[in-house]
């Protein structure tokens, strides 16, 4: 099972949806879109890997606002969506979407370079100015 943790029945799904996109114009969503996109811009190499936070001196979209903020997150299962809700503070909705954004969205064959740019293309789509939330 995916980080993610999404499936494909089709009411669940569309509940979902709703979700997430109610978690992506929240304010707590859109701040943490915002943390996100400096944390992106921050990596010494523009590069992000899939299925875990923190790997081998890289990280994904959630490591990469965890180094940048400060977050101990050692002794966090990246598969365990409810302690890396309360660790972030977020909405699980919202986790699991940046998991998903992260680590399925993109093709099989994806360097850790165009996931990069993918995910921070997709926070950029995201992000509104705080002030309209």
């Amino acid at each position: 099972m995916s980080r993610a943790g999404y499936s494909d029945d089709g009411d669940a799904l569309v509940l979902w949806r709703n979700a997430v996109e109610s978690a992506l114009r929240g304010k707590r969503g859109q701040q943490f879109l915002q943390a996100l996109l400096t944390s992106l811009d921050a990596l010494s190499v523009p590069r992000l890997i899939a299925d875990d936070l923190v790997a081998g001196g890289e990280c994904c979209a959630l490591g990469a606002v965890a180094l940048k903020c400060g977050i101990d997150i050692r002794d966090l299962d990246a598969n365990g969506s409810s302690a890396v809700v309360k660790r972030f503070g977020i909405a699980r909705a919202l986790a699991a979407e940046i998991a998903y954004v992260n680590d399925e969205l993109g093709p099989d064959d994806e360097t850790p370079e165009q996931r990069f740019r993918r995910v921070r293309e997709w926070t950029v789509a995201n992000l509104r100015a705080l002030e309209d939330t």
